[in-house]
């Protein structure tokens, strides 16, 4: 069996803060739904692993992003967790210097232009793509004249996959946001295997049997997983009132699918619905998930509309990982354990070990 890696990079401050650098400062970060951010002016403050960023959809109705710090002393914009709108531009709250909603200072009281250059001090820029009614947010973008690495490679053949799936029209029927005492990195390596699916979500077995089949191996994950006879969606009854999405092929109105986009996004595609989780580490141990359940706006207009069946089987699912993954973080604490092991049947996990090394040292190792 291969290793897992090693204690340290589950519970060390300081692989903690080289992850902060090579990996979520440096790649591309799901930060939510597009929707959320509408309507010209509207904005959101997300905090990504410790750094604090405004998205803001300006008056041209393009999502833009800043740094949520001031040029002049280094003051907050906007409080922390804000969502609102600017009436027509942004403003520091100590000494009023006001920027465009594209991040150009429009002003600074009482200075002249010989006091400074307001073309050298516009907010510190983030780069911001969407993709499938989800924006991604890079808070190290590459300068003008460098192309840098685009949202498109980090989501390799993820769109190809999911093609059918109509995720931008979709809309979110509710949120829900789970506070996890783990590391990031265990639950990622959670979602990427089925080996706990027996032990741990006995109710998901029984929509899914191919879960605890052989402890979970050989699953098609591009053709999709099938359901039990006669389901084929996640509800605790395998069916929903709700018509499957146009557009899907035979094997999608029927089998369930996931994929897993570094570093921080999961989807859960279901033949009417979409869970989307995004994962925000907030310390070695510590780690916020934000889910939402999207369904289609046609759906969701019909007055007998209830996504209370999906929403309650997911939120049961999701809080079994939870305390499975916290059990873990707790258990690596121990002054034995130095290292895990992934079963062949985890082998997909090897993908996680892989990429913190890579970004981290340069190299694959253990």
């Amino acid at each position: 069996m291969e290793r897992t890696l090693h204690r340290d990079f589950y519970l060390a401050d300081e692989i903690f803060r080289r992850e902060r650098e090579r990996i979520f400062f440096s790649e591309w970060f799901c930060g939510g739904r597009v929707e959320e951010i509408g309507r010209d002016g509207e904005y959101t403050v997300l905090d990504v692993a410790g750094e604090s960023v405004i998205v803001v959809r300006t008056r041209k109705g393009r999502l833009v992003g800043h740094y949520n710090v001031c040029r002049h002393r280094g003051s907050r914009l906007v409080p922390e967790g804000r969502k609102g709108s600017f009436s027509a531009a942004i403003r520091c709250p100590y000494h009023s210097w006001t920027y465009t909603l594209e991040g150009a200072l429009r002003t600074a009281p009482f200075l002249t232009p010989e006091d400074c250059d307001k073309a050298q001090l516009s907010l510190h820029p983030i780069g911001v793509e969407i993709w499938g009614g989800f924006f991604f947010l890079n808070l190290s973008p590459a300068p003008r004249d460098s192309p840098g690495t685009p949202l498109t490679a980090q989501l390799g053949p993820v769109p190809e996959r999911l093609c059918r799936y109509p995720l931008s029209e979709l809309r979110s029927a509710e949120r829900i946001s789970y506070l996890v005492a783990a590391n990031w990195k265990v639950l990622l390596e959670n979602y990427n295997e089925c080996y706990h699916c027996g032990p741990v979500h006995p109710e998901l077995c029984r929509l899914v049997p191919a879960f605890k089949e052989r402890g979970g191996s050989e699953l098609d994950w591009e053709r999709g997983v099938p359901h039990r006879d006669g389901a084929w969606t996640f509800t605790e009854t395998g069916t929903s009132s709700r018509r499957p999405f146009a557009g899907l092929n035979q094997d999608e109105q029927v089998r369930h699918k996931g994929e897993l986009i570094y570093p921080n996004f999961l989807l859960s595609l279901s033949a009417d619905h979409v869970t989307a989780y995004t994962v925000w580490p907030l310390d070695p141990g510590h780690t916020r998930v934000v889910c939402d359940f999207l369904f289609h706006p046609v759906e969701m207009e019909n007055p007998e509309f209830d996504a209370s069946d999906a929403i309650a089987f997911w939120d049961r699912v999701n809080r079994q990982d939870w305390a499975i993954c916290e059990s873990v973080q707790r258990g690596m604490g121990s002054r034995v354990f130095e290292h895990g092991y992934y079963a062949p049947m985890e082998s997909a996990s090897l993908n996680i070990r892989r990429y913190v090394h890579d970004r981290l040292t340069g190299e694959e190792g253990r």
